[in-house]
């Protein structure tokens, strides 16, 4: 995937927000609009005006509907479309995943923690690889499996059950406020998707607010550490084996480790974000998302939020949204995994 690598000079520039006209019939009534949406007032100029214009020349070429926004570890915050609403589709994952860890902790009940599952609750119309495990009736699992199965594997039947026996929808959406995150809402299951594929529109955010989560998570104590009571165990202990991926004092904290350490070993969209750095030894904890097809077949709503963390030791995070693509899936991935690449070679100075 080829783009044009930009070095800019010192310009003041807070976001930039790239309109695509579709289709991409005369790139001359392509239009760009400065600073739609103010990201952040912290850059380091060059590096954010080199991200910047070199995201901008790559969305204004493609024929999609594309918002990006990019937080770097020296502050810089880059956006693309960010004014408009992007369907999360199975982004909402990560977020449910905080609410679940934060009301875990704050009842003082262990990630271990077993719950029973009736065979009722496994809808059979969904993506669920625990419901093709699970095929002998009622069964034992713990919170951390169903964690691993919603964000590793993106298990559709995982997450709701997750809102039933845990932490219901309306009460994930005020806890994600309460951390100051706000361009977002969630109201609907996936059952509720489902059943109304219009309703994956209930369920949207803005790829700042995708993007400064999962910084969240990555880089700051997000759990309270003094009400983690009993959680030490030998679990623990293996998840502090890890390396830290992000730089923050959060990362000793049993149930964050937990989120960020699944979030690493996600299977799903390998062909997105984690694509162009697969090569480069650099760690990438992500959650994708991936919406139902348009009435003419094409993808809606192919998402991939992550945060990367570089063997030279920076860091970034990064949301991409694709809410339509005039390409099949296969391309559109790679659209996703273009951005990455363009956003790794910045950040990397290459």
């Amino acid at each position: 995937m080829k783009y044009r690598h930009f070095i800019y000079g010192m310009l003041s520039v807070t976001a930039v927000a790239a309109t695509v006209m579709l289709p991409l019939a005369s790139l001359a009534q392509t239009t760009v609009m400065m600073a739609e949406t103010k990201c952040s007032d912290k850059h380091s100029r060059l590096e954010s005006e080199s991200i910047q214009i070199a995201l901008e020349d790559f969305v204004r070429t493609h024929d999609a509907d594309i918002g990006i926004a990019v937080i770097t570890d020296r502050g810089d915050t880059v956006c693309l479309n960010n004014g408009r609403q992007y369907p999360m589709n199975s982004v909402m994952k990560l977020y449910q995943a905080m609410a679940v860890a934060d009301a875990m902790q704050r009842r003082g009940h262990r990630l271990d923690s077993m719950i029973t599952v009736s065979r009722k609750e496994m809808e059979e119309d969904t993506y669920s690889p625990m419901r093709d495990r699970y095929r002998g009736g009622d069964f034992r699992i713990s919170i951390a499996d169903l964690l691993k199965y919603s964000l590793q594997q993106s298990d559709n039947n995982a997450c709701d059950i997750l809102f039933r026996h845990v932490i219901g929808i309306t009460e994930t959406d005020r806890y994600i406020r309460s951390l100051g995150i706000s361009g977002f809402a969630i109201s609907a299951s996936e059952a509720d998707m489902h059943a109304d594929t219009t309703r994956v529109h209930e369920n949207w955010n803005h790829p700042l607010a995708a993007a400064m989560l999962i910084n969240r998570l990555f880089t700051e104590p997000v759990f309270d550490t003094d009400k983690r009571g009993s959680e030490k165990s030998g679990n623990e202990k293996r998840w502090n084996e890890h390396d830290d991926m992000g730089k923050g004092r959060g990362s000793d904290n049993v149930y964050q480790r937990f989120l960020t350490e699944t979030l690493n070993g996600c299977t799903t969209g390998e062909n997105r974000l984690a694509r162009p750095l697969l090569p480069t030894n650099a760690v990438i904890g992500h959650k994708t998302g991936t919406g139902f097809p348009s009435a003419d077949g094409y993808p809606q709503g192919i998402n991939d939020v992550g945060f990367v963390r570089l063997p030279n030791g920076r860091s970034y995070s990064i949301a991409v949204f694709v809410k339509s693509s005039r390409y099949d899936m296969a391309e559109t991935e790679r659209l996703i995994a273009g951005l990455s690449e363009i956003v790794w070679r910045e950040v990397d100075g290459e």
